[in-house]
């Protein structure tokens, strides 16, 4: 077995523009990744057929599963009918507006093309990604983003600043398409622009903006109950990640959000990480 680990991400700010002809909906985001991770290990085994088990969890079976069918459509590109043992430790919350699913699957991309020596660049790894979701580019993509279209077209983002969040999960499953279907669009924009950034937490607090955030919390009141506890705990900034429900805080000091982490994580059925950014 070789061992992978899939971060999870968080929107710093994310703006619906447009419902699409096809369906989707035009966005535009910063995206970052930050240190919780899944773990997966992968094996090449004899005999065809991909195989994933998740201890604790109950996976949805073949084309179900996201981790799967990253597998499948790889072999498939790559000409290639081989047998691959998916096991996946999740430690990201499901269903949580943290790319745990999405992350899986570019990890199993990446993973497997290094390890079939496979040779296909990040750029055709995305664009075999991209048909799984709209988020799995960004984690093959490994740098802070600036994502518009569904996700899928990226431009890095520097200069964000050294700091901690702490991501509170209150053991919400909270469906996407669900909080897509409710969401009352005003007006598309066009005028909005990469963030420029030169290294300060203020930066970040003034570009936090969530459009899904009243919709996922105008169902579940929560949300806005624990974006005001981590203000109470010291957050200098807090908002729902993607449609929800995980709430991070921006903490400038390790020592703040650490204890903030502990004391959210006290209460019944909610998990909380004190993070940092990934920024390679």
């Amino acid at each position: 077995m070789t061992t992978f680990l899939a971060p999870a991400k968080i929107n710093l700010c994310l703006h619906v523009l447009r419902r699409r002809e096809d369906g989707y909906h035009d966005l535009a985001m910063l995206m970052q990744r930050v240190s919780l991770y899944d773990q997966i290990e992968m094996a090449i085994v004899e005999g065809p057929g991909i195989r994933v088990r998740c201890d604790g969890l109950t996976l949805p079976a073949g084309q179900g599963n996201i981790a799967a069918r990253a597998a499948e459509v790889l072999l498939r590109r790559a000409g290639m009918s081989r047998g691959v043992e998916i096991v996946i430790e999740k430690n990201i919350p499901v269903a949580a507006g943290l790319g745990g699913g999405s992350s899986d699957a570019a990890t199993v991309l990446m993973g497997l093309n290094q390890m079939l020596e496979l040779g296909f660049s990040p750029a055709q790894l995305m664009e075999t990604g991209v048909k799984l979701g709209a988020d799995v580019p960004f984690f093959i993509f490994r740098h802070a983003a600036w994502a518009t279209g569904i996700g899928e077209n990226l431009e890095r983002v520097v200069g964000l600043p050294p700091l901690w969040y702490v991501l509170v999960n209150p053991g919400l499953e909270v469906s996407t398409a669900w909080v897509y279907q409710n969401l009352r669009l005003t007006s598309g924009r066009d005028d909005l622009r990469i963030p420029r950034f030169s290294g300060t937490v203020e930066e970040i607090v003034n570009v936090l903006h969530n459009d899904l955030e009243n919709v996922t919390a105008a169902r579940f009141p929560l949300i806005g109950q624990v974006k005001r506890q981590l203000i109470d705990l010291g957050a200098e900034g807090a908002l729902m990640s993607g449609s929800g429900s995980t709430v991070f805080g921006v903490f400038s000091n390790g020592d703040r959000a650490r204890a903030a982490a502990e004391e959210m994580g006290r209460q019944p059925g909610f998990r909380a990480f004190a993070v940092k950014p990934i920024n390679d």
